[in-house]
């Protein structure tokens, strides 16, 4: 026990002088503002999401940007990851510090069965805070996720989650675990 807790610790160490490396802060803040450059072109003068107040991925799209409201730190996930698709014709609400993975799908309506051209009413998405979306997650229309939530990688989210939930994909079966 003892021999782990002091490996556990040097980790931790580790992890803060690399965060604490001049060096490496530099990088990161240099390719986010290399990142947010590249956005701007696209979103600017490409006017692909041109209609989004917030810095999108260029490989992104979103429908109905206006529906959609994020707390603290999540612009930095619409910022860097790529490939995502947000539609948010009944809303999407994203809490503070939730991040999310490249390829992510965030679907919050249906197509009417009787009329393609129009959308069925339902609640908005709700994700809550400090949550994390793997890559390729598709979430689907009317879907809560509570605080703390952590979605694997492929997963297909069709229902609610309360907090504190690990919903991972194994051998083509949704698991989901209570932290």
């Amino acid at each position: 026990m003892r021999r782990y807790g002091k490996i556990f610790f040097e980790n931790k160490l580790n992890k803060i002088e690399f965060i604490k490396n001049s060096q490496n802060k530099r990088y990161f803040f240099a390719s986010m503002r290399s990142q947010r450059l590249v956005n701007f072109i696209f979103q600017r003068i490409f006017r692909i999401n041109a209609e989004c107040r917030f810095s999108v991925h260029f490989t992104s799209r979103i429908i109905a940007p206006n529906k959609i409201s994020f707390g603290k730190g999540v612009e930095k996930s619409f910022l860097l990851s790529g490939h995502c698709y947000f539609q948010a014709l009944n809303g999407i609400i994203i809490g503070d510090g939730t991040i999310f993975g490249p390829g992510v799908k965030i679907i919050s309506s249906n197509h009417d069965m009787r009329d393609f051209s129009h959308s069925i009413k339902c609640r908005p998405i709700n994700i809550g805070k400090n949550c994390w979306i793997g890559t390729n997650v598709i979430i689907l229309p009317g879907v809560e996720l509570g605080n703390n939530t952590i979605i694997g990688a492929g997963a297909i989210v069709n229902k609610s989650f309360k907090k504190g939930n690990v919903i991972i994909i194994s051998d083509r079966e949704l698991k989901f675990e209570q932290l």
